[in-house]
């Protein structure tokens, strides 16, 4: 088996050892490196290749949003998850914009934190239909014209997706695994993974919470309500 190679960014020393003692003795985890501030990050991820960053939002200096999109903008980047202390925040939402996939609370169990470690470096997003919604209507700028011209350009990008694709951006939208998928637009995983990867290559997005972003933005989840908490 091999370990998901860790890097922990936090500028609160307490927080990273707190971090380091839950992760670090799972069986599946090597902490490669600990950071205290933003600026640190480039460096740190050039000499010990983790798989997944796991990004304080908030510190001095340089934050985890301009380290996070100074990594995403880099070939081969990391994998990168959020800890933030709001369920709803325009720097959370500017993370995952700029490639994050995903985010967690600062509060958060450590077996979940965990799970969304692992979940990420298997490459799946870790971020509820519900709480991705929230997040954008909440933090999103809420001015007619922003939210007008957001979705105007969404849309355009949108268009240049053949059918199916633009079903399968919508079902990655809802939260739908690529099983579900499949089941649900009656066609193979292998199918519907090729779907995602055109989309993401079609559209320069980094991964399928960027998807989702842009499925909310150009209106294609309007119709569709997931009252999950």
């Amino acid at each position: 088996m091999t370990a998901i190679r860790l890097l922990l960014v936090d500028d609160d020393p307490l927080v990273r050892a707190g971090l380091s003692l839950m992760l670090g003795g799972a069986e599946d985890v090597e902490i490669v490196g600990e950071a205290a501030d933003g600026d640190e990050v480039v460096a740190l991820v050039d000499r010990t290749r983790p798989d997944v960053v796991l990004m304080d939002i908030r510190m001095p200096g340089t934050d985890g949003l301009t380290a996070t999109e100074r990594l995403r903008s880099r070939p081969d980047a990391p994998q990168v998850v959020v800890l933030t202390t709001f369920h709803a925040d325009e720097q959370v939402l500017r993370a995952l914009r700029a490639g994050a996939a995903g985010f967690v609370l600062k509060d958060t169990p450590p077996a979940e934190i965990l799970r969304a470690v692992r979940r990420v470096a298997a490459g799946d997003p870790v971020l509820s239909p519900a709480v991705t919604r929230r997040l954008m209507e909440q933090a999103a700028g809420t001015a007619p014209d922003a939210r007008h011209a957001r979705r105007t350009r969404a849309r355009a990008r949108v268009d240049t997706l053949n059918d199916r694709e633009r079903e399968v951006a919508v079902a990655v939208g809802r939260g739908m695994a690529n099983a579900d998928i499949a089941s649900h637009l009656f066609m193979s995983v292998a199918t519907v993974k090729a779907h995602v990867s055109r989309i993401l290559a079609g559209l320069d997005l980094d991964n399928r919470v960027q998807i989702a972003l842009l499925a909310y933005d150009a209106g294609l989840l309007d119709d569709y309500h997931d009252d999950t908490p």
